[in-house]
C-alpha cells in the first residue's frame, strides 16, 4: 500500500503574529543549541492549545528533535508525580528513568533537570506542556524547577500553557489577550466560508457574532457554528441569548469548582447584581455585602472572594466601592453553571434588597414580592429591583414588563433605559407591543452609542410594516454609516408614520433627513425636509431656523440671515446639545464664526455632562470646524482627533468621513501633503460609497491647499477647478465659496486665469465671492476679496489691493490668512525687483505662520524671503526629528492611521491595499521604531 504524500498544512492562527514570532525565536535558538523557557497563559478558547500544538508541529518538521508532551488531566491533580508520568510516557524511546518508577516513588526536581539535559543531549528537546495549572502540586513545583535552569547551552526548550502565571513565578511570561477587530473578522470571514455561507452572512448578524464572541476565538467558532444559514444569512431573527457559548462557559466554570460552596454563592450574587448595572460598572460592593448577609454567608467567605485573589483564582477584583469580574465570560460562566432555579432565586434576593422602603403602602413592614406597576411609586428609582424581578421570572409577565417600560425614563442613562425596555420586551406576550419595545430599545442603544447593538436589536423587532419607531432608528442608523440618500428617504418614510400619532419623533426624522440632504450637498432636498416641520411642533429657535435657512437658500437673504441671527441668540440660552449644535450651524452661515465656537463648546459641555453619548462625535466635529474657520488650526485638530476616536467607538464612519476631511484641512496648514492626503484620502473613501458630499468638497479643498503651499499651483487649480465652477462636480453648496480664495490664488500663480477678461471662470468665481461676501459676517471675507482683486489687478492697481487686504485683515485678527496675504504681497514686489520692499511682508509672513504653526507654509514663505535676498535657515520640525523619518512613504501613511486608532482593516481600505500587506509593513514600522504596541506608536508619533 503506497503511503499518502499529501502535506497537511496547519491551520491558520489568526491575529497571533506576535506571539508566533516569539516562539520561533524559542524554537531558533533551541536548534542552535540553547535552551530556554516559555509561560503562554490566558483564559480559557483564547487559543493557547492552538499555539503549542503549533509549536511542535514546527519541531517535528524540522526533524530538531524529539518532543516530550502532555496535557493535564483534571481528575489525577491530587495524585503526586501523575503530570510528570503522563509527560515522560509521551517519549519516543525508551528513557534512563521509567516512568511508572517516577508516579511510584516520586522524583526530585535535580534529577528532572538532570534527566532532560540528558534528553537534549543529542538532539534538541522540545517540552511540551498544557494546562499546567492543572497537574499535582510536585510535577508543578519540579518542572518550574528545571525550566528556570534550561539556558544557554542546554539544549531543552520548556513551553507551558496555563490559566494563570501565579505557579509559574520567575519563568518568562506571556498573556494572550483577546484578538483585535480584524483578525475576528478575518476567522468569523474562514468559519462561515468553511461552512459554504461566507458572501451570505448578514452584516448585522456579523457584528453580533464579533461582539459576543468579544475576540475569544472558541467561542466565535462555537457561536457560528450553532446557527443555521437562514440566522446567518438574516432571514430569521437571531436566538436570545445565542446558542454556541457552552463550551467556553464550562471551561471557565471549572476553574471555580473547587472553591468552597459560600464563595460559590457569593459570586453567583456578584454575577446576578450586574444585571441591572451598566456593561463594564461592575457591582456595588455595599449591595454585594447586604446580600451576603441576607444569604447567611460568613465573613470568610467575603475574605475568601474579595480580599484573597489566589482563593477565587482571580475571579473577582475591587476597584474603590465596585467590584468587577475579572473577564465578562468568568461572570457569565458563573450564571451558566448556576440551576434556573438558583439563578432565580439569587435575583429575587437582591430584587428584594433593591426595593426602596418608601414604594410599600404603610400596612406592609415588609418589602412586596412584587410592587404593582399600577403604584406611582414604580419610577425610575425601582427600575434595578424591576430587572431583578425580570431576571427571576419564570416566564412572561406582562404586568413586570409594564413596570420596566413606565420605570424606564430619565434621569437613568440611556444605556440603562435600553436593557430594561428589551427585558420588557422579552416579558411581553401581544407581539406588537414587543416589536415596539424592541424598536425603544434599539433607540436609546443607539443613543447610548453602541450602533451595532441597536441593529441586533432592530433584528428581534421583525418585519412589521406598522413599525413606525424602527423606520426612524433605521433611518437615524443610516445617517451616521450608509448612504446619504438612503438615510434621507428612509426618515422621511418615518416621519411620515409617526406624524398622526408621535408629533415629537416626527420632527426627528424630519430634521434628520434634513441633515442628510446637507451632507450630500442636496439643497432642493434640504428645503423640502425643512419646509415638512410644522410650526405647531417647533419651538421658537427651531422655527427662526427653518424659516431663515430657507430664505438664504431661496434668495432672501437679509431676510433669511436676520431670522439665523436671531436664532443663535435663543439657542445661546439653551442646553439641549442638539439644539446648540442647530445654532452653531446658523451661525456659520451668517459667518458668525465665534458664535459658532461658543455653540459648538457649549454643546460638547452639554454632551460630556448628560449625553448622548452618540452625540459626542457631532460635538466634536461641529466645534472642530468652527475652530477651523476661526483659523484656530490646533484647536481644530485636537478636537477632531478626540472626534474621530468616538466616532469609531460609536460606530460612526460617516462621522469619520467628515472629521477626516476637517483633519485634512488642518494637516494642509501644520503638517503638509503627506498627513493631509492621508487623513483627505480616508475622507474621500467614505465620502465616495456615502454620497457625502461636503466632506469630499472639504477634503479637496484639503488637498489643494496642501499643493499651495508646497508650490504646486497647477494641480491645486486642477483639483478646484470642478469644485467652484457650475456643472455635475460642483462643490457642497454651503462650503464651495470658501475655497474660491485658494482657487483664485492657484490659477493665477498656474497661469491660468485669463486676469479679469470676459468668459474668464476665475474672474466668474471672484464676482460670485464678492456677492457672497455682502451677505455673510465672516471677518476673513473682506480681506479675502481684495487679495483675489489684487492677484487679478493690473500692476498698477495690485499693490493697493494688497494694501486694502492687509487693513481688513488688521481688523478681522486671524494669523494665518494675514500671513498668506503677506506672503502673495511680498512675492508680487519680489517678481517686480522691490527687493527690498518685499522682505517686510515676507519676513512678516513667516513669522506669523511660525506664530500659528503653520508648518508646510514656512518652507514657502521661507525660500520666497531668501529668493528676496535675505539669509534665513530652512524651519525645523516642531518638536525636533521626525520619528518617522526612518520610514518609507507608505510605512508613514500606515503609522499615521494606526496611531489614530484605526484598525488593519480601516487602514488597508483606507489605503486601498490588503489587509496582509497592513500587518506586514506595521510589523516593519514597530521594528524601526522600536515600539511592541500600538498605543507605544500612538506616544512616539504624538511627541
Amino acid at each position: 500500500m503506497t503511503p499518502s504524500t499529501t502535506v497537511h498544512s496547519p491551520l491558520r492562527l489568526y491575529g497571533r503574529s506576535g506571539e508566533l514570532a516569539i516562539l520561533e525565536t524559542l524554537l531558533g535558538r533551541l536548534r542552535h543549541g540553547d535552551g530556554g523557557a516559555l509561560v503562554l497563559t490566558a483564559l480559557p478558547g483564547f487559543g493557547r492549545t492552538a499555539l503549542l500544538d503549533r509549536a511542535v508541529a514546527a519541531h517535528r518538521e524540522r526533524r530538531t528533535g524529539p518532543v516530550l508532551s502532555a496535557t493535564a488531566a483534571p481528575a489525577e491533580r491530587r495524585l503526586p508525580y501523575s503530570g510528570l508520568h503522563a509527560l515522560l510516557c509521551s517519549a519516543p524511546g525508551p528513557l534512563p528513568l521509567s516512568p511508572d518508577r517516577v508516579l511510584r516513588d516520586g522524583i526530585t526536581a535535580t534529577e528532572l533537570l538532570v534527566l532532560l539535559r540528558e534528553l537534549g543531549a543529542e538532539r534538541p528537546l522540545l517540552v511540551s506542556v498544557d494546562d499546567a495549572h492543572g497537574w499535582d502540586q510536585e510535577s508543578r513545583a519540579a518542572l518550574v524547577f528545571a525550566a528556570r535552569r534550561l539556558g544557554a547551552g542546554s539544549r531543552v526548550a520548556v513551553v507551558i500553557g496555563a490559566g494563570d502565571e501565579t505557579s509559574f513565578a520567575g519563568l518568562p511570561a506571556l498573556r494572550l489577550g483577546p484578538l483585535d477587530d480584524d483578525a475576528a473578522a478575518a476567522l468569523l470571514d474562514r468559519i462561515t466560508e468553511a461552512a459554504g455561507a461566507a458572501d451570505q452572512v448578514d452584516p448585522v448578524v456579523r457584528g453580533e457574532l464579533l461582539r459576543e464572541a468579544a475576540g475569544n476565538p472558541r467561542l466565535l467558532a462555537g457561536l457560528a457554528a450553532r446557527l443555521t444559514p437562514d440566522h446567518l444569512a438574516g432571514r430569521i431573527a437571531l436566538p436570545w441569548p445565542l446558542p454556541g457559548a457552552e463550551d467556553v462557559l464550562d471551561a471557565h466554570a471549572a476553574r471555580l469548582d473547587g472553591l468552597p460552596p459560600d464563595t460559590r454563592t457569593l459570586l453567583l450574587l456578584a454575577a446576578a447584581a450586574q444585571e441591572h448595572e451598566p456593561e463594564g460598572a461592575g457591582t456595588d460592593g455595599a449591595l454585594l455585602l447586604r446580600a451576603a448577609v441576607s444569604a447567611g454567608l460568613g465573613p470568610a467567605a467575603l475574605d475568601l472572594a474579595l480580599l484573597t485573589p489566589s482563593g477565587t483564582a482571580g475571579a473577582l477584583q475591587r476597584a474603590g466601592e465596585r467590584v468587577h469580574f475579572s473577564h465578562p465570560l468568568v461572570r457569565r460562566a458563573v450564571l451558566h453553571r448556576a440551576s434556573p432555579q438558583r439563578r432565580r432565586a439569587v435575583h429575587g434576593l437582591l430584587a428584594t434588597l433593591l426595593t426602596p422602603v418608601q414604594a410599600l403602602p404603610p400596612a406592609h413592614p415588609h418589602p412586596l414580592p412584587f410592587p404593582s406597576p399600577r403604584r406611582p411609586a414604580s419610577g425610575p428609582a425601582l427600575l434595578p429591583a424591576l430587572v431583578q424581578r425580570a431576571c427571576a421570572a419564570a416566564g412572561p409577565d406582562d404586568a413586570l414588563a409594564d413596570a420596566l417600560e413606565a420605570a424606564a425614563v430619565a434621569p437613568r442613562q440611556h444605556a440603562e433605559r435600553a436593557a430594561a425596555l428589551a427585558r420588557a420586551a422579552g416579558l411581553s406576550t401581544d407581539e406588537a407591543v414587543r416589536a415596539a419595545r424592541y424598536a425603544a430599545a434599539a433607540e436609546h442603544t443607539r443613543l447610548a452609542g453602541d450602533a451595532g447593538r441597536a441593529r441586533a436589536l432592530l433584528a428581534r423587532v421583525g418585519a412589521r410594516p406598522a413599525h413606525d419607531g424602527a423606520h426612524l432608528v433605521r433611518g437615524l442608523l443610516a445617517l451616521r454609516d450608509g448612504p446619504a440618500t438612503d438615510a434621507h428617504e428612509a426618515l422621511l418614510t418615518a416621519a411620515a408614520l409617526l406624524a398622526p400619532h408621535d408629533p415629537r419623533r416626527a420632527l426627528d426624522a424630519r430634521l434628520g433627513a434634513a441633515e442628510a440632504a446637507w451632507a450630500m450637498g442636496d439643497a432642493l432636498a434640504y428645503l423640502d425636509a425643512l419646509t415638512r416641520i410644522p410650526a405647531s411642533a417647533a419651538d421658537p429657535a427651531l422655527v427662526q431656523y427653518r424659516d431663515g435657512m430657507c430664505a438664504v437658500l431661496r434668495g432672501r437673504v437679509a431676510e433669511g440671515q436676520a431670522l439665523l441671527r436671531r436664532c443663535v441668540e435663543s439657542t445661546g440660552r439653551a442646553h439641549d446639545p442638539a439644539v446648540l449644535l442647530r445654532g452653531g450651524v446658523a451661525a456659520l452661515v451668517v459667518g458668525d464664526v465665534d458664535g459658532a465656537c461658543r455653540s459648538g463648546a457649549r454643546a460638547l459641555a452639554a454632551v460630556r455632562a448628560a449625553g448622548p453619548e452618540a452625540l459626542l462625535p457631532q460635538a466634536l466635529e461641529h466645534l472642530a470646524y468652527a475652530e477651523l474657520r476661526a483659523g484656530r488650526h490646533a484647536r481644530a485638530r485636537a478636537h477632531a482627533l478626540e472626534g474621530l476616536h468616538a466616532a469609531r467607538r460609536t460606530g460612526q464612519p460617516n462621522t469619520a468621513s467628515h472629521l477626516h476631511a476637517v483633519l485634512a484641512l488642518a494637516a494642509s496648514v501644520e503638517d503638509g501633503t503627506e498627513a493631509c492626503a492621508t487623513h483627505a484620502d480616508a475622507a474621500l473613501a467614505g465620502a465616495g460609497p456615502h454620497g457625502l458630499a461636503q466632506a469630499a468638497t472639504l477634503a479637496s479643498w484639503a488637498l489643494a491647499r496642501a499643493d499651495l503651499a508646497a508650490g504646486r499651483s497647477g494641480e491645486a487649480a486642477a483639483r478646484l477647478d470642478p469644485l467652484v465652477r457650475p456643472g455635475p462636480r460642483r462643490g457642497h453648496f454651503a462650503t464651495r465659496m470658501l475655497a474660491v480664495p485658494c482657487y483664485v490664488e492657484a490659477s493665477v500663480l498656474a497661469g491660468r486665469a485669463d486676469r479679469g477678461r470676459g468668459g474668464d471662470p476665475v474672474a466668474d468665481a471672484v464676482a460670485e465671492f464678492a456677492v457672497w461676501t455682502t451677505r455673510t459676517t465672516d471677518p476673513q471675507a473682506p480681506a479675502q476679496l481684495a487679495r483675489c482683486r489684487a492677484l487679478l489687478a493690473a500692476p498698477a492697481d495690485a499693490a493697493g489691493r494688497y494694501e486694502e487686504a492687509l487693513a481688513h485683515h488688521d481688523r478681522a485678527g486671524g494669523d494665518f490668512e494675514h500671513a498668506r496675504t503677506q506672503l502673495l504681497y511680498g512675492a508680487w514686489l519680489r517678481r517686480r525687483r522691490r527687493t527690498r520692499e518685499a522682505r517686510g511682508p515676507l519676513r512678516d509672513a513667516l513669522v506669523a505662520f511660525e506664530r500659528c504653526g503653520a508648518r508646510a507654509w514656512e518652507a514657502r514663505a521661507s525660500g520666497e524671503l531668501r529668493a528676496a535676498g535675505e539669509a534665513v535657515e530652512a524651519p525645523a520640525a516642531a518638536g525636533g526629528p521626525d520619528p518617522l523619518a526612518v520610514l518609507t512613504p507608505q510605512q508613514q501613511r500606515i503609522a499615521r492611521c494606526v496611531a489614530e486608532g484605526a484598525t488593519n482593516r480601516e487602514v488597508a481600505l483606507r489605503l486601498s491595499v490588503s489587509t496582509r500587506t497592513v500587518d506586514h509593513h506595521l510589523r516593519n514600522v514597530f521594528a524601526a521604531l522600536g515600539v511592541r504596541s500600538r498605543t507605544e506608536l500612538a506616544r512616539v508619533l504624538g511627541r
